[in-house]
This record gives structure tokens, sequence and C-alpha cells, in this order.
């Protein structure tokens, strides 16, 4: 559709002396809107993390309901992802990242209403079921049209000498929107209930539209600024043109790349772990050790906090450290993930011990999001592959983050009990024993794998 086409080259031309000057704040405009309202994404995304021990006590869902429904965020955006990510490349950004929050935020507020109807109404847990799944797989293709725009907009602003160190901040967004999630969704439902939660993210969301609407902006070129390469002076490489024959003779060369399987393979092992502490982790809190939701949420919204410092320094640490060389600091990290991941699941459930781990946990998981979840692929693949291989990790990391919200809800349902809780009412608890040794087992699996590729180098495309 033309309200989606990338945006023409303004009729009116900024002036030569007002150029630098306008670039730079046009793309700092740029920045924060990407940042921060993908920021904003997430929080209409992890927004049922805070909430399911709510709707199960609710009688609406149980845990294997709640993670087919999760299973269809994860799913869709997998697929959405690589959709999206073409598309966008051609696509007007701005509008493009703003309709998906726009319907992110109303897939949160029709679910919001949609509870206070199934409650006013006595709908059926099944019908709730098929409608619930129905709207997050729809905000998981929503969720697609966030990272493509930021990604392609920081590309379009940013020269080459400063891009990475921007990509570097931008990459912590998930991490704010995470802690947003917990602390901010999680009081919300604290205080008024799971349903309001819903209409939390919503709001979060709307405020997140408006700043991409005011700042971010399509290209320098829409703004009566010179190209990209003409303002900061980069030697614009002769391009390699390739008929569609050729194009897919280098995909094919990159999906026959043992390598970059098994880094594939090794992401989707560390997101299984990843999501099984932001999905479950603050029901886990409250069945295990008593804590109430917002204790939880507040205990697991450390994690995304300390995630900031191991996705920004991520890139500096290996740099300066290992000259470059990835596959001992993403050891280490991941040695790190699975050792705080163990402390946080057998640790006792101490206050101070939990939010041990979830520091640790949070810095690991920073630091493997950068390296498993792109920069180790894109070693090992020729320039011109880099897309192919971005797009094989990223749909193994989130078909696996689907599945283990299957496998969780499906064990946790398989080994329940009752309690009578302080107001004398009987409720179902769930027995975590057989689920933690599974997270554990992912988190240990996933850095174990790479260890393969130590002695591979990158695969060249004659």
């Amino acid at each position: 559709m033309n309200i989606y086409r990338i945006c023409a080259p303004s009729a009116t031309k900024v002036r030569e002396d007002k150029v630098q000057t306008v670039w730079k704040r046009k793309r700092f405009q740029t920045f924060i809107a990407v940042t921060f309202g993908y920021a904003l994404y997430y929080v209409c995304r992890m927004s049922m993390g805070v909430m399911k021990q709510p709707l199960i006590d609710s009688g609406l869902l149980d845990a294997t309901q709640l993670g087919i429904i999760g299973a269809c965020l994860y799913w869709t955006y997998a697929v959405g992802k690589l959709v999206n990510g073409f598309l966008v490349d051609s696509a007007n950004i701005k509008r493009f990242m703003a309709t998906g929050l726009i319907v992110s935020a109303a897939a949160n507020f029709i679910m919001g209403m949609l509870g206070v109807s199934a409650a006013k109404a006595g709908w059926s847990g099944s019908a709730v079921f098929i409608v619930f799944a129905a709207m997050w797989a729809l905000n998981g293709w929503a969720q697609s049209m966030g990272a493509p725009s930021a990604i392609v907009g920081l590309s379009r602003w940013f020269p080459l000498k400063i891009r990475g160190t921007y990509y570097g901040f931008f990459s912590a967004s998930h991490n704010i929107g995470e802690g947003l999630s917990f602390v901010f969704v999680g009081s919300i439902v604290a205080a008024f209930g799971w349903r309001w939660g819903f209409f939390g993210a919503a709001c979060a969301g709307v405020l997140g539209v408006i700043l991409i609407l005011l700042w971010m902006h399509d290209t320098p070129e829409s703004k009566g600024l010179p190209s990209i390469e003409e303002l900061s002076g980069e030697k614009t490489a002769e391009k390699n043109v390739t008929d569609a024959h050729e194009t897919r003779r280098i995909q094919a060369a990159v999906l026959r790349n043992p390598g970059v399987w098994i880094l594939a393979l090794s992401s989707a092992f560390m997101y299984m772990s990843r999501y099984a502490v932001n999905e479950w982790g603050t029901i886990f809190l409250q069945e295990n050790y008593g804590y109430s939701l917002a204790e939880a949420a507040a205990i697991i919204g450390i994690n995304p906090i300390f995630g900031v410092v191991g996705t920004v320094f991520s890139g500096w640490f290996s740099d300066k450290m290992f000259r470059g060389d990835r596959k001992y600091p993403a050891f280490l990290a991941g040695a790190l993930e699975a050792a705080a991941l163990a402390l946080f699941l057998f640790g006792g459930g101490s206050h101070f011990v939990l939010v041990l781990s979830m520091v640790l946990f949070g810095v690991a998981i920073g630091v493997l999001i950068s390296f498993l979840g792109g920069l180790m692929a894109i070693d090992l693949v020729p320039r011109k592959a880099t897309g192919a291989a971005i797009g094989i990790v990223g749909v193994a990391s989130y078909a696996a983050a689907g599945m283990q919200n299957i496998i969780s809800g499906l064990l946790l349902d398989g080994h329940t009990y009752e309690v009578v809780n302080s107001l004398g009412e009987t409720v179902t608890r769930h027995d975590y024993s057989t689920v933690c040794w599974f997270w554990l087992g992912a988190a240990v699996v996933s850095f174990l794998l790479p260890v393969l590729n130590w002695k591979r180098r990158q695969s060249t495309i004659a």
C-alpha cells in the first residue's frame, strides 16, 4: 500500500550551513524513538508473564493453556520477523513501526475487555482459551514489525563508524521493556487485578505510538537532507548485482552451513531458559516461596535491568579483552547463566539469593543475546549472507521459546496438588521439581553446543 512506501525525497532542502545541525537532531530523535518505542513494544509483549497466577486462580485457564497461548505469540513472531524483515527495507519505517505497536496495544486492550466480559457473561474456559490464543497470535505478528523497523532506522540515519555503538545501546531496549513489564504491569495487576494489567500495557503501547509518530523519521532525504553516505563522507562501494539464481545459491550455501545450525540450536536452548524465567518466574516465586505478585514481579524485573549491562558492554568486552574472538566470552556467559539459573531454582528462596541470581542471570543473558542471537552466526558466513544467517537463528530461537511454553505448561499441569490458602479456599498448586530440571538442562545445552564451532572458520561462497 502506498501509505507504507518509503518516503520520497523532500522538495524543500535544508540550507547547507544547517545540514549537520538538522541531521544530528533528527538522528538523535530517531534513536530515542526506536529505543524507547521498542521498549514499550516489549511491555505489550510480556504483559501476560505477570498474570499467570491470577488467571489460574480465576479458574479461566490452566498452565497448559497459558503455555499454548504464549507459544502462539512466539510462533507468529518468528514467521513475521522473517516476512516483515524483507518488507521493511522498502517501507516507511515510522508508519510501519507505529502500526505494529497500535495493533499490539489494541490486542492487549481487547484481551482486557474480553476478561471483563468473560467474568460477567460466565464464559467457559475453552472459549476464553480460544479467543485469547487468537488475540495473542495477532499480537505476535504485530510485535514482529518492531525490531526490523528500528534496525533499519539506525541503518538509515547513522554512519558506520558510530552505528555499532548506538546499536549496542538500542539493544538494551528489550531489557528496559522487560523491566517495565514486571514492575509497571506487575504493580497494576497486584493493585487492580489481571484485567487491568492488559489495560496498563495498552496505555504503555499508546505512549510508544505517540513517541514514534513525533520523533521517528523515515530517511534523511525525506527531511530535505543529503543521503547518509554524503552526510558522513563514507565512500559507497560498488554494489554487486545478483540475479534470483545467485541469491538462491547464497541462501542455499548458508542453509548447508552446519556451524550456523549449531548456533541456531544453541540460541534456541538459550531462549528456552530465558523465557522460562520471564514467563514462569513470577508464578514460580509465588507458589514455591510464597511471595506476593508484586514482590515476585519486582525480583524477576531485576534480570532485564542488569541485562542492559551485558548487552551494552558485550561487544566492547569481546573486542578489547578477546580481540574480537567471541567464543570464550560466550562460553563464560553461558556457564554464568546456567549457574545463576540453578541458584534461582534451587538456592533456597531467600531474598538475597534470588536477587543475586537475577543480577547474574541478567548480565549473562544480555551477553548471550548479542553473541548467540546474531554476532557469532555472522562471523561464520560471508557478508552477503548475514541476513539469511540471522533469519535462521531468529526463527529457531522464537520457535523454541514457544515450545518451551507448551512443555512447561504440560509438565506443571502433570504435577499438581491442592492446598488451603489463608482465606480457607482450596487452590491448585504446582510441583516444580521436573520443570526446573528442564529449564536448567536447556541452559546447560545452550552453552555447550557452540564448543563444536570453536575450530570452525568463516565459510566462503565462490
